[in-house]
C-alpha cells in the first residue's frame, strides 16, 4: 500500500519520477556545483541536503566534502530515502546519514552544521517560514544557506506559442496550489531569510531558452510526460486535455524552428547571523 507520505507528494515517487529527477539533475549539474564552489561548500564541510529525494545531489556533496566532512541527507519519502541510500552505497560514500523526517512536523535540532542546500522544496511545503527556520535552526551561526527556488514559473513557455502547453503549465501551478503549496515562492524569500535571523549575500536569476538540440530539451519533455498522467490519476484532467497536451509537444518538437524557456528559479545565498 502507498503510504500517505508517498501519495501525497504532487509529482509522485515512482521511478519515473525518480528517472526524471535524475535528468533534472544532470540539466541544472554545473550550476548547482559552481553556486556550491562559490558558497564556500568544499572539503570537510557539514552539509545538510534538505527535500534529499533519490540522492542525487547528496551523493555529489558526499564527494565534495570527503571523508573528513559529512552530509546528512533529509527526505519525507521512504522510497526516496532508498534510492538515496544506494546511490551512496554504489559510489562508495560512507560520510553521508539518511533521515527520514517532515520538516513541517518534526525539528532538525541544534546540529550546527556549517551549510545547507535546499532546491525546489519551499514551493512543495505548506509553509516556507517554518522550513527556513527549521534549517536555521540547524546550522551554526557564520553557517552559509543556499536555495534554489521558483520564483517566475510563468517563463515555462515553448515558441510558436501552443494553447495547450500554456494550459499545461497553468494547470501545474494550479496542481501545486492545491495541494497546499506555491510555485513562485521565490519572490517572498528575502523577508522569510530576515526574519528568520539570516543576511542575504546573493541573490541570482537562473533561466535558459534551449531548442531540441540542447541536452536541457529532455528536461521538459520528460516533465510533461509523467505529469499528464499524474494529473490524470489525481484527477484534475481529462484524457482528452491529455492527448491535446501531447499532440502540441510533438508539434513543436517536429518542428526546428522550435525553442523552450524553462521556468525561472532563484539561487539565494544566506549566512545564517
Amino acid at each position: 500500500m502507498t503510504s500517505r507520505t508517498e501519495s501525497d507528494y504532487v509529482l509522485g515517487t515512482h521511478d519515473e519520477e525518480v528517472a526524471r529527477l535524475g535528468l533534472q539533475h544532470r540539466v541544472w549539474r554545473s550550476v548547482v556545483t559552481e553556486c556550491w564552489e562559490r558558497a564556500g561548500i568544499t572539503h570537510g564541510c557539514r552539509v545538510i541536503d534538505v527535500g534529499a529525494g533519490p540522492g542525487y545531489a547528496t551523493a555529489d556533496l558526499g564527494e565534495i566534502v570527503g571523508p573528513s566532512g559529512a552530509v546528512l541527507a533529509i527526505e519525507r519519502s521512504g522510497r526516496f530515502l532508498e534510492a538515496a541510500r544506494e546511490r551512496c552505497r554504489r559510489r562508495g560514500l560512507s560520510n553521508v546519514e539518511f533521515r527520514e523526517a517532515d520538516l513541517m512536523e518534526h525539528s532538525l535540532g541544534d546540529l550546527q552544521f556549517d551549510a545547507s542546500w535546499c532546491r525546489w522544496v519551499a514551493s512543495f511545503v505548506s509553509s516556507p517560514e517554518k522550513l527556513v527556520q527549521n534549517i536555521a535552526g540547524a546550522l551554526r551561526p557564520g553557517a552559509i544557506a543556499v536555495f534554489h527556488e521558483y520564483s517566475d514559473y510563468e517563463t515555462f513557455r515553448f515558441m510558436p506559442i501552443k494553447p495547450a502547453l500554456d494550459s499545461f503549465c497553468v494547470e501545474v501551478m494550479q496542481s501545486w496550489r492545491a495541494s497546499g503549496g506555491e510555485p513562485n515562492v521565490g519572490r517572498g524569500f528575502p523577508g522569510l531569510l530576515r526574519g528568520a535571523g539570516y543576511r542575504i549575500l546573493e541573490i541570482r536569476p537562473h533561466v535558459r531558452t534551449v531548442s531540441q538540440r540542447d541536452y536541457a530539451w529532455q528536461w521538459p519533455k520528460s516533465f510533461i510526460e509523467i505529469n499528464i498522467a499524474r494529473l490524470q490519476d489525481l484527477g484534475r484532467v481529462t484524457a482528452q486535455w491529455g492527448a491535446d497536451v501531447l499532440k502540441e509537444f510533438a508539434e513543436v518538437e517536429a518542428d526546428e524552428g522550435s525553442w523552450f524557456t524553462t521556468p525561472m528559479f532563484l539561487e539565494i545565498v544566506a549566512r545564517r547571523e
